[in-house]
């Protein structure tokens, strides 16, 4: 069992040392460590993963201590710790497509992912059969087209009710209203069937086929109000040519899309990825 504390602040001299200097006067042993310093806005990030039993506390007076330390390095400092004893909370959102999904459930049923996947919600019933044979909740939240709204409150109490570290749109084909993107910021994240900031929006294969374009791709990213133009995690590409047809591209692009979504989840629930304003730092 490990602590992973994230920690970012505009750049100085003795961050580093400082936080080196705190772990080991209680006898914290390192197992991972990252650092990065971005040059464009000088904001410095790290990400580093100590030995629990090395500390001579748990993780809540590990926060408070760290939490010193932290302010006393920069008052506006970005800061968490992740303690990975906790198996951390998935609610997946879905549509009628099941590639993304039998994925990520393929993936937890055969303890490659240990995430704890609370629920299924979907606005048709189509992967009802599939959630359920690996004995878990699904939700159906219809979404009449002049009625959303109710739809999404329904679906902002069921996410709730299970406090997930991370709420997934795989292949959810729905826009979450502003309000959902400020309230789930830095939990939500998308896989759109594009190489982002190519082809935005819906029918995105449609879009590369009239192009012409010979390598296709998928982005993770997390969601804000502007659409497809969220915090990227995580990107992939595969190559494609002058015969296929859009058909084509649509099967080839899923298994890429599976891919680059459940990278992505890894990471963000690992907690490496470090935001700041709308660029990633993936450790």
């Amino acid at each position: 069992m490990t602590y992973v504390i994230t920690f970012g602040c505009q750049d100085r001299t003795g961050i580093v040392a400082a936080i080196a200097t705190f772990l080991a006067d209680h006898g914290g042993t390192i197992v991972e460590a990252a650092y990065h310093t971005d040059p464009d806005t000088g904001w410095f990030f790290t990400r580093q993963e100590v030995r629990a039993d090395s500390l001579p506390f748990g993780v809540e007076e590990l926060r408070e201590r760290f939490g010193e330390v932290a302010t006393g390095l920069a008052a506006d400092a970005d800061w968490s710790i992740l303690d990975t004893e906790e198996r951390r909370r998935v609610v997946l959102l879905v549509s009628r497509e099941g590639h993304c999904l039998y994925d990520i459930l393929g993936r937890v049923a055969a303890d490659e992912l240990a995430i704890d996947v609370r629920a299924v919600i979907g606005n048709h019933t189509d992967l009802a059969t599939i959630t359920e044979a690996h004995g878990i909740p699904f939700h159906h939240v219809p979404f009449p087209a002049d009625d959303k709204a109710s739809a999404f409150d329904e679906v902002r109490r069921l996410v709730a009710s299970h406090d997930p570290h991370a709420i997934v749109l795989a292949r959810f084909m729905q826009i979450l209203p502003p309000q959902l993107c400020a309230e789930w910021t830095g939990r939500a994240l998308n896989i759109h069937h594009s190489f982002l900031p190519s082809f935005v929006g819906a029918r995105p294969y449609h879009q590369a086929h009239r192009r012409g374009v010979k390598l296709i791709g998928a982005t993770c990213h997390y969601v804000t109000a502007e659409l497809d133009a969220g915090p990227i995690i995580e990107q992939d590409v595969i190559r494609v040519g002058h015969a296929d047809s859009t058909a084509d591209m649509v099967r080839k692009g899923r298994d890429i899309e599976k891919v680059v979504l459940s990278r992505g989840l890894r990471w963000h629930l690992e907690n490496r990825v470090l935001v700041h304003g709308n660029k990633t730092v993936v450790f």
